[in-house]
């Protein structure tokens, strides 16, 4: 089984995110974790898993707005899902969030 990490980073305030709802679903929608993120914007506690396809859904808006940020409605980001896949058994997989309000961007990191 591959390991998953994921690091949400707030690139409006230059901070880590805390707070942010994630979910992890199959590709099929079967939850395979629910949680948010620390204080360091990491989330502790997602799963191994096997090689195929996932979805890693962050509630981007909730925590914008947690942090007083005044967002329209709707906001033009809500949550924001990243389809990822796992091709390597037994590798590592890291999923890193930079985001704000209006754009983000991801990559695989190490």
């Amino acid at each position: 089984m591959s390991s998953l990490s994921t690091h949400v980073l707030d690139t409006t305030h230059g901070r880590p995110a805390a707070g942010v709802a994630i979910a992890l679903t199959t590709a099929e929608g079967d939850l395979l974790f629910s949680g948010e993120t620390d204080g360091d914007g990491r989330c502790p506690g997602l799963p191994a898993i096997n090689p195929g396809v996932y979805r890693i859904a962050f509630s981007v808006a909730g925590y914008f707005r947690n942090a007083g940020v005044i967002l329209p409605e709707p906001p033009f980001l809500d949550i924001v899902a990243i389809d990822f896949g796992v091709a390597e058994p037994d590798a590592h997989y890291h999923v890193p969030l930079l985001v704000s309000p209006y754009g983000y961007s991801t990559y695989r990191g190490s």
